[in-house]
């Protein structure tokens, strides 16, 4: 069987990292990571590139101290496939910039670039660095000498949405899966630039908003919708027949053609699934406390940011006056990390989802930027026999009930075992 082939849209934080990890440690027959492309969001665009960088520096290293130790290398993935990284977007399409440096530091990792400066790979990286705001051009011939993680990946000087297209036209339709889980601001651009080629993805899997649950940012929105709601709100627009139904107004791309070959398939996985999906401190400490000791550079890197990761969820929601919590009682939400794993369990029975919803994403509120809003009234949607093209059901604005109208998400509820993933992943991606 030939393993899912896809590409990580990213702004690499704790979790994103988390995700990458899950992704490039499954087996050569597992996955196919064709592209990471990075997106501003948790944190500048650069800083992305430099997580990314030394994520596999720091693989390079581990992957040799495996070797020399006797261990089995997994990462049969990375061992087998050569991604390409790709730059993109550096703001949001017509918002200002939002970034989750509180959380993640300012650097994405918990500030592990300062704080262990000897897990970052020399500054010869920022070579790799090329802004989607300038002309495209190759790297200077006389760029520094490629590192040996470089040779891990390929950099591409495109910007990232152009590498986004140029992926899904190089393989078969429908064979490639996306899954973003930062702003879809590079999703957006791909789309407006070539609506056709980006409606070849096999699966568009987005780590994004919240329908029931409070938001993460404001009241009601998670941080990914919010930071760009009209990147959100046209890769929505593509579920829907008529796309022009739902896409934000005064939107400075190009509007989509109003007959395309076919709906995007989106599947969402919001803060209402994916906060419930955790890693205990004390259990990560267990499994990869050990390995730490013996050397592994990958358990004494991640532990840098995991646990000023813990050390952040506790300041951010102990209660005041309250006895500082047990370590044990510390969990971090794997909000990325479930989409790699859907995609890479997807068969196996057990996760649950909401078909076809209505899902739409305000672009322009005052108070709602970035809300998942769904229809909660209980009024039947008229049959497309009972409602003439083009007109309005009776009472109804906007076209919510119309059965043309409005889009067809597929929002994620449920999984095979939310209970064992953090346990299992870390598992894999460690031992």
């Amino acid at each position: 069987m030939a393993p899912e082939k896809i590409i990580i849209d990213t702004d690499p934080g704790v979790d994103d990292i988390l995700a990458l990890l899950l992704a490039l440690s499954a087996s050569a027959e597992e996955i196919e990571l064709l592209l990471i492309s990075l997106t501003f969001g948790n944190i500048d665009v650069e800083n992305c590139l430099r997580n990314t960088v030394s994520l596999f520096h720091i693989l390079d290293k581990e992957l040799e101290w495996r070797k020399q130790t006797g261990r089995p290398l997994g990462y049969g993935s990375l061992r087998q496939y050569k991604p390409i990284v790709a730059v993109g977007a550096e703001r949001p399409l017509e918002d200002q910039v939002l970034m989750a440096d509180y959380f993640h530091g300012l650097d994405g990792l918990g500030g592990i670039h300062t704080t262990a400066p000897h897990f970052t790979p020399t500054e010869l990286w920022r070579h790799l660095f090329h802004s989607p705001s300038a002309d495209s051009a190759p790297i200077p011939a006389d760029s520094p000498t490629a590192l040996p993680h470089e040779n891990l990946f390929t950099a591409s000087s495109s910007p990232a949405y152009l590498e986004i297209l140029e992926q899904l036209k190089r393989h078969p339709p429908h064979t490639v899966t996306i899954i973003a889980v930062g702003p879809l601001t590079n999703l957006a651009l791909a789309a407006a630039h070539d609506p056709e080629t980006f409606l070849l993805a096999k699966e568009v899997v987005i780590m994004s908003g919240t329908v029931d649950l409070e938001g993460n940012v404001t009241p009601t929105a998670e941080f990914n919708a919010y930071a760009d709601a009209v990147a959100a709100a046209r890769v929505f627009a593509l579920t829907s027949r008529e796309p022009k139904s739902t896409i934000p107004p005064g939107a400075s791309l190009k509007a989509y053609p109003d007959v395309l070959s076919r709906q995007l398939n989106l599947t969402a996985f919001p803060l209402d699934i994916t906060t419930m999906h955790l890693l205990n401190e004390a259990e990560f400490e267990a499994l990869t406390g050990p390995l730490r000791e013996e050397g592994s550079p990958l358990a004494q890197w991640a532990h840098v940011f995991i646990h000023a990761t813990f050390r952040k969820m506790e300041s951010l929601y102990a209660v005041e006056g309250d006895a500082a919590k047990r370590v044990q009682d510390v969990d971090i939400s794997l909000h990325d990390p479930l989409c790699v794993w859907y995609v890479l369990t997807r068969a196996v029975s057990g996760w649950k989802a909401v078909e076809g919803r209505d899902i739409r994403v305000d672009a322009v509120g005052q108070w709602t930027r970035g809300m998942f809003v769904v229809d909660r009234r209980t009024r039947r949607r008229p049959t497309e026999e009972e409602v003439a093209d083009g007109q309005e059901v009776e009472g109804d604005c906007d076209g919510w009930l119309h059965p043309r109208l409005g889009n067809r998400v597929r929002q994620m509820v449920e999984s095979p075992d939310r209970d064992a993933f953090g346990r299992a992943m870390i598992k894999q991606i460690f031992e």
